[in-house]
């Protein structure tokens, strides 16, 4: 078997009605040189017997029966890879049939670059899209407010393997894994985001304790990785979160949460659109299912 050049790390947990979808985004990709390492998260639903169905020699799953968190699971992915580069994909995503192609062109000619991400088209549980976040493209303008959080979206991320390797997810962290290891990392790495949409991004509902949890994350984030630096700004970063965590209580509470989600959206140009319902309808077949 020729060793992958692109190793994927995907964590799941109770994903039996997603991730058929998700590994047939994978398993369309332009570019084939690639492992697939599931770890499934303790599921208590049929998601491994799902994964399973796919028979494809790339995809390998490691199923222990234990809830251990997504940093743990991402962390046990980069140690088991064997690719030079190291990739995120969630198992209710969709990547458009470039993601991997792209990102891989970009790293390589960027030999300065240690991560990459891409633009995303956040869809909802009908497949239909909702919008596109704002995204900066350079590590200069990504990190530039680095105390409000970092543009990149987490389930974009394509990396160098050495990168992942000296520095692993903090597994302390339930939330904002990924906030916390670009805050930690920032000043002595280089970050870049390619203006393609090259992941469709699951919403559902927004959830309050999910948005509040990761506020408190950050928060912790910031504190262990800024008050080294000495002064009062640390509190001031911890007390922007928890003025934006009371805006996130009122929108949820008062119902406003979808409307605000689309406010802070960008509308897709038409050719977005049309090109969403191309890899949407691509992933609703049975590839690689024997």
């Amino acid at each position: 078997m020729n060793t992958p050049l692109i190793s994927i790390g995907m964590s799941v947990y109770n994903c039996e009605s997603t991730v058929k979808h998700t590994l047939c985004s994978v398993l369309n990709q332009t570019y084939d040189n690639w492992e697939l390492l599931v770890f499934d998260d303790g599921s208590d639903d049929h998601t491994v017997a799902v994964v399973r169905q796919f028979r494809d020699k790339r995809i390998k799953v490691f199923a222990d029966k234990q809830n251990k968190g997504l940093a743990c699971r991402l962390n046990q992915a980069v140690k088991e890879s064997r690719g030079d580069f190291f990739a995120r994909v969630d198992g209710d995503d969709i990547i458009y049939p470039e993601r991997f192609e792209k990102q891989l062109e970009y790293l390589k000619e960027n030999p300065d670059v240690d991560l990459v991400g891409s633009r995303v088209l956040v869809f909802n549980e009908q497949g239909h899209s909702v919008g596109s976040y704002p995204f900066r493209k350079t590590h200069e303008d990504i990190c530039s407010r680095f105390w409000a959080g970092f543009y990149l979206p987490h389930p974009t991320w394509m990396g160098r393997i050495k990168w992942f390797q000296a520095n692993p997810y903090r597994e302390d962290m339930k939330k904002a894994q990924d906030q916390e290891l670009l805050l930690r990392t920032f000043r002595y790495s280089r970050f870049a985001c390619l203006s393609d949409v090259l992941t469709g991004y699951r919403m559902s509902c927004l959830s309050l304790k999910t948005i509040l949890t990761g506020r408190y994350y950050f928060s912790r984030a910031l504190m262990i990785n800024e008050r080294s630096r000495g002064g009062l700004w640390p509190m001031v970063y911890i007390c922007q979160q928890m003025m934006k965590g009371a805006v996130d209580i009122v929108a949820v509470t008062t119902g406003l949460n979808y409307k605000i989600l689309k406010h802070r959206a960008i509308q897709p140009a038409r050719a977005e659109e049309d090109q969403w319902r191309i890899v949407w309808d691509g992933c609703s077949s049975d590839k690689g299912i024997n």
